[in-house]
């Protein structure tokens, strides 16, 4: 491993959770394995130091930081962080990601709810499934992700994209209910199955659902035509680069186009694989 690389080894035993917010490359590139050993991290409603639950090794001075240890019950891990990686070796908790300003993060196993909320900048890898809520908005808050990247390998739940204004999550297996609801702008790819009524009330953006099996579309969606357009196979491509798995066959397919949802501005589109094609 590099020596560069500071590693986080999770060893609490507890059923409470385990909130480490504000702990990322930035903040601890400066600071001895002391002091990022006090950080202060809650177990529950207690606070207490980062050094009762996590033994820390090596160094931050590059801005690399890794997870590891069962930390599904282990939440905000890279939440805030704007610059270097985080990777987490197995399962995290909610809030992976969250408004996270730019860097790189990894979940090599599953993700619970929210990973990425309000995110800004950045690119999000989680290789197994995610919870509800991925790019989502908080309660209350007009906007979710305002850029940046989300790429789930598995499953997602619920209100994928809730209110996001721009930026791209692909989901490469099945994607709950509401997919992109109240969606201001950006897009989401969906290769699986989804749930219903996507795009409820979206005002712009886009909603590639790629999977066999489309949804049943809300009556506020109106067919407009059926293309190749370049922007998806730019998409695909990008999704690629970035070792995202895509079907070959997707790279020139024809989509019907449906524009909507026309309850609110009426501007955003879902794009559906062409029922003729093949």
């Amino acid at each position: 491993m590099n020596s560069m690389t500071i590693t986080f080894y999770y060893h609490g035993k507890t059923s409470v959770p385990v909130e480490i917010e504000g702990l990322t490359p930035d903040w601890a590139v400066d600071k001895t394995l002391s002091e990022i050993e006090q950080f202060e991290i809650f177990e529950g409603n207690r606070r207490i130091p980062l050094g009762e639950m996590f033994r820390v090794t090596g160094s931050p001075g590059d801005r690399n930081m890794v997870f590891e240890g069962d930390l599904a019950g282990v939440h905000w891990i890279g939440s805030h962080m704007a610059s270097g990686t985080v990777r987490v070796v197995g399962h995290a908790g909610r809030h992976v990601g969250s408004q996270m300003k730019g860097g790189q993060l990894t979940v090599e196993g599953n993700a619970g709810g929210w990973v990425g909320a309000e995110m800004k900048r950045g690119r999000i890898h989680v290789h197994g499934n995610a919870g509800h809520l991925v790019g989502a908005a908080y309660r209350g808050a007009s906007r979710g992700m305002t850029g940046g990247t989300i790429l789930v390998d598995g499953n997602a739940g619920n209100e994928t994209g809730l209110t996001m204004r721009r930026g791209m999550i692909a989901i490469g297996g099945n994607c709950g209910d509401l997919a992109g609801f109240n969606m201001i702008a950006g897009s989401i790819l969906i290769f699986g199955e989804c749930g219903i009524r996507p795009g409820a009330g979206m005002r712009r953006g886009t909603i590639g659902i790629l999977g066999p099996n489309p949804p049943q579309l809300l009556p506020s969606f109106r067919y407009s035509s059926t293309l190749k357009p370049q922007i998806l196979s730019v998409m695909l491509r990008f999704l690629r680069s970035h070792n995202f798995s895509v079907d070959s066959s997707l790279m020139a397919s024809a989509v019907d186009v449906y524009r909507g949802d026309l309850v609110s501005l009426g501007l955003g589109e879902i794009l559906f694989l062409n029922s003729q094609a093949g």
